[in-house]
């Protein structure tokens, strides 16, 4: 007979059943596989942003840069400078000098064209200008024109220290760099995306294990009340049972919680806004192939940005040293220039019967006693290119054997992915003969059962650990090498969608 709080009870178990079930179903559910997970993450998770923008900062330096060497069209106008004013004027006469109020007003335009010799560190230019001069007096005004019909020059340094010649070979390397480095972030971002995906994946699957054993555990403690009641099992193992139970109580909640925190901690960086539920399908099928160590770090020496990092700097040291050994010492600069130029106080003579000037200015300097400060910054110089050197060196070794234990531990992982597999389909196999053996009452041990539940359970999420650090090694080696070993070819990305 049931009682009628059997009966409350069932109607209420019943309903609560019922309205989570409506929930669940009301809300969308949306999957997402591994590779789904990846390509969002590399489009608009914040590593992604930051990786743009960084890119983004690299090109426009390049693009400056690369502007600075392009003809300079310029041009400069002062219309008009007025100027009414006391000042100093000498007597041709007697050369006295007397304050004078002078009220003038001066136009100007100059239109130039210069460039930049990169390969010897000098400048020519072609400029074209025009000047007007208003003289006003007490009753009078006058005005006088000047026209610099065209003038052509060069400034040239001699002996000084020529940085176009090295920035021609830096910068096209930064911007190198710049663009294998946002690969390298790309295949960065891919593996913590693993590593999120994964964490909600055992999120996911601890909270199914944790239902499912509390499922269990009530099914069993009922059952063993009953034996129980028939004297069939000691208190000491119904005991066992129920705290199996209350454990098991615990571990939903506490799963529970872990999932929501996976859950935010997963759409944060994916930025998805939308409240859908969740469902991640774990890969199926993982790349079946050995990477051959040497052929790696080959490859990771010829695409990795560190590559080029490594001759970057020591262009940079050898730079410094040609910098110290050039400045502070014998210097010349030649300064020359040919011009057409003519005035008057007619608009139209001022273009008529040029007369040409030249300019022609060779400076020189020499510093005679500096105190051994020259011979001091050649030395510092030549002790950091050193220091660069030997750094770059180590670094070089040990990137080398970065690559080739990433190689190594990859290598291995199939093999381990392939145990993990296999401890969990022997770990599920013996709970589940243990547990029918348990329900029909073969064994009584029900020590014997929890323990192989908690074998099957670390043996899954092992499993899944194990699943995941391949992936992350398998992203890892793509980041290194900056190379598909899976397609054999090189990896890249189209930088045009990032400037966009």
């Amino acid at each position: 007979m049931f009682t009628n709080t059997m009966i409350v009870k069932t109607l209420t178990i019943f309903s609560l059943a019922l309205l989570i079930n409506i929930n669940i179903f009301s809300q969308d559910t949306i999957t997402y596989t591994l590779s789904q997970v990846v390509e969002i993450a590399q489009k608009q998770s914040p590593d992604a942003q930051k990786a743009k923008h960084s890119f983004r900062y690299s090109y426009w330096s390049y693009r400056f840069y690369k502007a600075d060497y392009l003809p300079l069209l310029q041009l400069d106008a002062s219309l008009p400078n007025i100027n009414r004013s006391f000042n100093e004027v000498s007597s041709a006469t007697d050369g006295s000098i007397s304050y004078i109020l002078q009220s003038s007003a001066n136009y100007a335009v100059d239109l130039s064209l210069s460039q930049k010799i990169g390969f010897t560190g000098g400048d020519i230019f072609l400029s074209s200008g025009f000047r007007r001069l208003d003289n006003f007096y007490s009753d009078t005004s006058t005005s006088e024109y000047l026209a610099n019909m065209i003038n052509v020059g060069i400034r040239q340094p001699i002996f000084s220290y020529n940085p176009y010649k090295w920035l021609k070979k830096i910068e096209p390397m930064k911007y190198e760099e710049a663009k294998r480095t946002v690969v390298e972030t790309n295949e960065k971002i891919a593996a913590t995306s693993v590593e999120y995906f994964f964490s909600l994946l055992i999120a996911q699957i601890e909270r199914k294990i944790a239902n499912k054993n509390y499922s269990n555990y009530d099914t069993l403690y009922r059952i063993a009340v009953g034996r129980f009641t028939l004297g069939k099992i000691a208190e000491n193992e119904l005991l066992q049972l129920e705290l199996n139970l209350l454990n098991a109580r615990a571990s939903v909640e506490k799963s529970e919680l872990n999932y929501e925190n996976r859950f935010f901690v997963f759409k944060s960086y994916l930025r998805i806004k939308d409240d859908q539920v969740v469902d991640l399908i774990p890969p199926a099928i993982t790349p079946d192939y050995i990477i051959n160590p040497e052929i790696a770090i080959k490859e990771a020496e010829n695409n990795s940005s560190q590559g080029v990092e490594f001759k970057r700097r020591l262009l940079e040291a050898e730079s410094e040293v040609n910098r110290a050994k050039t400045e502070g010492r014998f210097d010349a600069e030649l300064y020359a220039v040919f011009g057409l130029t003519q005035s008057s106080d007619v608009l139209k003579s001022a273009y008529v019967n040029p007369l040409d000037e030249e300019r022609l200015e060779l400076g020189i300097k020499v510093p005679l006693l500096d105190w051994g400060k020259s011979r001091g910054s050649i030395k510092m110089a030549e002790s950091n290119q050193d220091l660069v050197i030997t750094a770059v060196e180590q670094e070089v070794i040990d990137f080398r054997q970065n690559v080739f234990i990433n190689v190594m531990e990859y290598n291995m992982q199939k093999n381990q992915l392939f145990i993990a597999a296999k401890s969990d389909t022997v770990a599920q196999k013996r709970y589940d003969v243990t547990q029918k053996r348990y329900m029909i009452g073969k064994i009584n041990d029900i020590l014997e059962l929890s323990l192989a539940q908690v074998d099957n359970d670390n043996a899954k999420i092992g499993y899944y650990r194990s699943l995941m650090t391949y992936w992350k090694s398998y992203y890892e080696i793509r980041r290194l090498t900056l190379f598909d070993f899976q397609r054999n070819i090189p990896i890249s990305i189209d930088t045009d969608d990032l400037l966009e």
